[in-house]
């Protein structure tokens, strides 16, 4: 009846405690800082700072449309901050992208009514787009919030300037002046100071202004064309050439440096590069029927004949694309180049044989353009060809630069 008492294993107890210790660690400290491994692990936020830095590094290196998606994940961690949404308006600017640069300086203004730059990139985001009447509006409430902000200042001369109103330049000189002594270290103020210049018919001194732009920052596509198409008014062929060969580098989709090209070689009599060049303009831009017109124009200076016609008839009657997309015509009118389009197809027309519509498109050139000297004589020299041919029907219609026919 009287069992022995046990003594109690203090070992064991030790033992149990440690294990009960280790299980409460493993399962509530251990375990839930430890990455679950049925769970996408998270990657590290980048800041704000860092977003802005590379976006504005992108932007001196004239990749501007990898600094317009930099600069909009910055405003995707920051949307209530409207220093960003005007930063992206500039590249957007400079971007060739006017419509989607009005928008993000609206929506900077949205957060910041009296911001001077919003008013200033939106008026000259809408004067890019046609819209002057605006623009000189907006500017000007640009101007009447911040009187000293320079780029505001380049951004009326630009905007004074495609007016088109003669009493406006006088203005545009003066804006150009306080422009460049408010902001003399940026691109904008030489560029607005080039452009009044170039307007004025100062071209050598337009060039200066455009190499102190392109010294700020050597990456804008526009500014190579600017600084080409003056050198090219001066006659400075080979240096037109090099400028627009620089603002195709750097924006490769871009037709008009090739067109620009193109015109510049053919002004040199070397048809073949022009010729090139003119292709490749069309690759970049297939419906554009000033492209076709340039290409047709080059092809007849080839002599081929035939090809010119095709591409002559695109731009004059429209049609389509080799995959099928819309060509709008281009209508006859004072433009000197559409008037081109039309007499160098009808003397392809008439060189061809195909007389009938060659006379059609000379009697339209002879009534609707009676004062351009190029067009009536090239309207005359088809009347005569198509006579002669009544006579003796063309038995050479050359479609090949080995033809010996002189174009």
């Amino acid at each position: 009846m009287n069992r022995p008492k046990r003594r109690p294993n203090i070992f064991g107890l030790m033992v149990l405690g440690l294990v009960a210790l280790f299980g409460y660690y493993f399962n509530q400290i251990y375990l839930p800082s430890q990455p679950n491994p049925f769970m996408p692990t998270s990657t590290p936020t980048r800041s704000l700072e860092a977003y802005v830095t590379e976006a504005e590094s992108l932007f001196q290196a004239g990749k501007f449309l990898q600094s317009i998606q930099l600069y909009q994940e910055a405003i995707r961690s920051a949307p209530r901050d409207p220093s960003l949404y005007i930063a992206l308006a500039r590249v957007q600017m400079l971007a060739g992208k006017p419509v989607e640069a009005q928008t993000s300086a609206e929506n900077a203004l949205l957060l910041m009514p009296n911001n001077s730059m919003g008013y200033a990139i939106r008026a000259r985001a809408a004067d890019t787009q046609g819209k002057n009447s605006d623009a000189l509006t907006w500017i000007e409430q640009a101007l009447q919030l911040d009187p000293n902000n320079g780029l505001a200042h380049a951004y009326y001369t630009e905007i004074l300037v495609s007016s088109g109103s003669f009493d406006n330049v006088t203005r545009a000189i003066e804006e150009s002046k306080v422009a460049l002594a408010l902001a003399p270290d940026t691109m904008e103020a030489h560029r607005a100071r080039g452009l009044l210049l170039e307007a004025t018919q100062n071209y050598e001194e337009a060039v200066a202004e455009f190499k102190a732009a392109l010294a700020i920052n050597a990456n804008v596509p526009d500014l190579w064309m600017s600084l080409g198409l003056n050198y090219r008014i001066l006659g400075v062929s080979d240096q037109a050439i090099t400028a627009f060969t620089r603002a195709d580098v750097l924006n490769p989709a871009d037709p008009l440096p090739d067109l620009y090209i193109s015109r510049t070689y053919a002004g040199l009599g070397d048809y073949a590069k022009a010729l090139q060049y003119a292709e490749t303009a069309v690759n970049n831009s297939p419906q554009e029927p000033s492209l076709r017109g340039n290409y047709g124009v080059m092809y007849y200076r080839n002599l081929y004949w035939a090809e010119a016609i095709e591409q002559l008839r695109l731009a004059v009657n429209g049609g389509a694309t080799e995959e099928g997309k819309p060509i709008v015509g281009l209508a006859l009118s004072n433009d000197i180049r559409i008037a081109e389009y039309y007499y160098t197809l009808a003397l392809a027309l008439a060189r061809t044989g195909n007389c009938g519509e060659a006379l059609q498109v000379a009697r339209e050139i002879q009534s609707k353009v009676p004062a351009d000297e190029n067009a009536q004589f090239a309207a005359s020299e088809t009347i005569r060809i198509c006579q002669e041919n009544l006579v003796a029907p063309p038995t050479n219609t050359p479609s090949s630069p080995d033809a010996t026919a002189t174009p």
